[in-house]
Formats: structure tokens, sequence, C-alpha cells
């Protein structure tokens, strides 16, 4: 009957209230009237003699009588606002980049891409956070006399591994792929010798650093669990964003390649964010989707995620740049930076989860969402 039986629910944890769509396989609504039963843990709805009805996952309840702002979008399905009878459980406590790595373990560093070995069987005897890239230039804003680590440098020795916002800093003692003398900004980047990604690049002759969203780091007696690209890298930089608004409160980031180019504009809206999605019994699963590496479409699932919610603007071939340049100057945005093939591979993320949205809800502003 043109019903698809699918929604999407976007539920904040912190007002304890949700956006609901209830989404068509058609553009147009069914010639039989429509039938929405909002329940406190199901939603269900009929047509034409058919029913298509789903339960909605554990800790996340309804209040039924709090529904409003029922409306029908063209091309979109029905949207309605609920709130939630109580708050479903807290996302897991965020696991930061410096928490992967404890003093006095082994463990062997993996190129996420193919696999293959970077760092093998490394003992770190110190773990350190290193502060934010631009510290140099705060110093200048603190001090009322010459920056006096002008000509200082924080190079980790041989049992050190130093954490940045987006890399780890390692000496890297007798590893054959690091370049001996790098003359030129080419011959600094870091490959991986079976699949010639790029992992990272060469500090010095003898400091060499790695990409968070290019290594997998896991303890030397444990095995090699390979992660979907795309589910790697989304939850790589979201958690960045987390731990970076958390610890220094800034939500407005540029994301850098290594070429010293800006990417993308990123601002940090919310964090408590939890989707719901239900496939329905549709055909056309594509239409509902948000992520097709982490979802297997079937008949009916209901699946949800924890989500950072942002919004931004794409900086590639020029655009947006009065915005990058005044986000530039600005001290209140964080620069992130990360291979130039990587931030390419976000901005191409970032545009598929903004095309699963229905199209009501993929701009706020001039940003993307």
């Amino acid at each position: 009957a043109g019903m698809a039986g699918a929604f999407l629910m976007e539920i904040r944890r912190g007002t304890q209230s949700a956006l609901l769509v209830i989404r068509y396989a058609a553009a147009e609504l069914p010639s039989a009237p429509v039938e929405v039963s909002v329940c406190a843990d199901s939603l269900e709805v009929r047509s034409g003699g058919s029913c298509d009805a789903a339960a909605l996952p554990a800790g996340v309840r309804l209040a039924p009588s709090s529904c409003r702002g029922l409306r029908r979008l063209r091309g979109e399905g029905l949207h309605l606002r609920v709130r939630l009878r109580h708050s479903p459980p807290a996302a897991d406590v965020l696991f930061t980049l410096k928490e992967s790595l404890k003093p006095n373990k082994n463990y062997i560093f993996y190129c996420q891409s193919c696999g293959d070995i970077v760092v093998e069987d490394r003992k770190f005897l110190r773990v350190l956070p290193l502060p934010s890239e631009n510290w140099s230039d705060l110093v200048e804003e603190w001090c009322c006399h010459p920056n006096p680590f002008a000509r200082s440098t924080l190079h980790p020795q041989h049992g050190d591994c130093f954490v940045g916002d987006t890399f780890f800093l390692l000496n890297s003692g007798n590893e054959s792929h690091v370049p001996e003398s790098p003359k030129s900004k080419e011959n600094t980047r870091v490959i991986c010798k079976r699949c010639k990604t790029m992992l990272g690049e060469t500090v010095s002759s003898d400091i060499i650093k790695y990409y968070v969203t290019e290594v997998i780091i896991q303890p030397a007696e444990g095995s090699f669990s390979p992660t979907p690209r795309s589910q790697f890298v989304q939850s790589v930089v979201a958690q960045c964003l987390l731990e970076l608004s958390s610890n220094k409160s800034t939500f407005r980031f540029t994301i850098k390649g290594d070429n010293g180019r800006t990417y993308i504009l990123i601002w940090l809206l919310n964090s408590d964010t939890l989707l719901v999605e239900s496939l329905g019994s549709s055909s056309s699963h594509s239409d509902f989707t948000l992520f097709g590496d982490i979802l297997t479409p079937s008949s009916g699932p209901v699946e949800t995620w924890n989500a950072v919610k942002v919004l931004y603007q794409p900086c590639i071939q020029c655009r947006n740049k009065e915005l990058a340049d005044a986000w530039e100057n600005d001290m209140g945005v964080h620069p992130l930076k990360f291979p130039s093939e990587t931030c390419l591979e976000l901005l191409l993320m970032l545009g598929l989860s903004t095309a699963s949205l229905p199209p009501s809800l993929r701009c706020m502003n001039s940003f993307q969402v």
C-alpha cells in the first residue's frame, strides 16, 4: 500500500525528548487512511488492511500522551515529537586515546586498512599527553617576556609514547620503513609497505608520528580484529571531538590535511543523541539506512547508535573560504590534523550521513547536519 513501516527516531538524553519520523516508501500517502499508534514500548502503522509494528529497544520508553507537532512533509512522511518516560541508559564512558596505551605493556601497531604490522611488540615505559599543537602560540599570550620554550622540542625517547590530539609520537628506533634523511615533504610520509596507505610522517630522523585514524593498537597477546573503515574513522573522529569538547570546552574544529589545507569546518552540536531506526518491510532499504557498512538490512530490524551530532561546512575547491579564514584566526576554534586522504574520506562519510536523513533535517542555518 506504499507504506514502508520504517521509522527514524532521534532521541536527546539530556532533554528526554525525541523526534519521530515515520517514513513512506512512496512519495505520496497511500489511498487508504493511515493510523499511527504510539505506545510506550512500540510503534504501529496501519493502512489499507496492512499493519507494520516495531518494538522499541530496551530502555527506550515513550510517553504517548505527550505526542505533539504532528505534520506530514511531502516525500518524507509523518513527523512528530514525543517525550520519554525516562532517559535511556547513558552511552559508555568516554574512552580516550590516552587510555588506549598503558606503560609497561607490550603493544602491536597494525595498519587499519590492511592489517599489516607496523610496529611490532613495543613496550613503553612512559605514555604522556602532549599539549595542543598551538600551545606555543598560547604561551606568547601568557608570558610578558619572550617565549622561554621557543627552542624546546617535545621528542620521545626510545621507551616513550607521546599522545597528541590526533596522533601518537614514537621514537622510531630501528624501524626499516622510516626514511633516513628526509629532504622534502613527500618523503617524510610513512607508508604501509603492503597497501601503500599513508600511516604518518617523520618528525625528525628518529621521531615518527602515527595518525590515530590510520593505525589500530592492540596488546601483543591479542590478535588483530579488522573494523570497517567508515565505522573506524567515524568512531575515532567522534572520540576526538568529545574528548576535546569535554576537556577544553571547545566546540568548533577545523579538519586539516597533512598538506596544511583546511578540508572541513565542524561545529559540535550535541553528544547525547541516540538514533533508533527501523527498516520496516520496505524492499528499498538503501533509502533508509544510515550507515551501510554497519547495518545489515533484513526484514524489520530495529537498530540503535550512540551518535555525535555535528554541523559542518566543506572547504574543498575554495568553498566557504571567508568562513574558513575567520575560523582560522579565532582562538576558540581547535585545529585537528589528519592525512589529506582521510580528510576526503571523512567529508564523504559526512555527506552520506547527511543524505540518509530526511531532507528537512539535513541543514541548519547555512550548515549541513
